[in-house]
């Protein structure tokens, strides 16, 4: 038998250590449209929900007390979240005027592709990939 057919990634789900902070971040800088944003009292949790141009979303969670994700070295688990840009240069000056941290621009030595990686206020690695 056939696997059914996977259409997209509807969306990525982050859980964050500073709520107002990520979402500034992702929606201010970023410039992420917020859908949704709803405060779940039993779990003592908000959950943010961000889409992109393209129809794909993210959705930002706060829980107290949750564990810092190990990012260095690299661990089990998600990598990286990389977002589609067309013109790479002005995102990198557009971040490092918002004091965001950014690597220097590298090339996919399979693709010729032009990329770079900042981390979001968490940490978590972030990559601009240009096509």
């Amino acid at each position: 038998m056939q696997p059914p057919k996977l259409n997209a990634i509807h969306h990525v789900a982050l859980i964050v250590s500073d709520y107002p902070r990520s979402k500034a971040f992702y929606t201010e800088v970023l410039g992420l449209t917020i859908l949704a944003e709803n405060y779940r009292a039993a779990r003592s949790s908000w959950k943010l929900d961000l889409q992109l141009p393209d129809g794909s979303q993210l959705e930002l969670f706060s829980f107290p007390a949750a564990p810092a994700r190990p990012s260095q070295p690299e661990a089990q688990g998600l990598r990286h979240l990389a977002f589609a840009v067309t013109d790479l240069d002005h995102w990198v000056s557009y971040l490092q005027s918002n004091a965001v941290k950014v690597e220097a621009i590298r090339v996919d030595e399979f693709t010729g592709k032009r990329f770079t990686f900042f981390p979001d206020p968490d940490g978590l690695p972030l990559e601009l990939y240009e096509y």
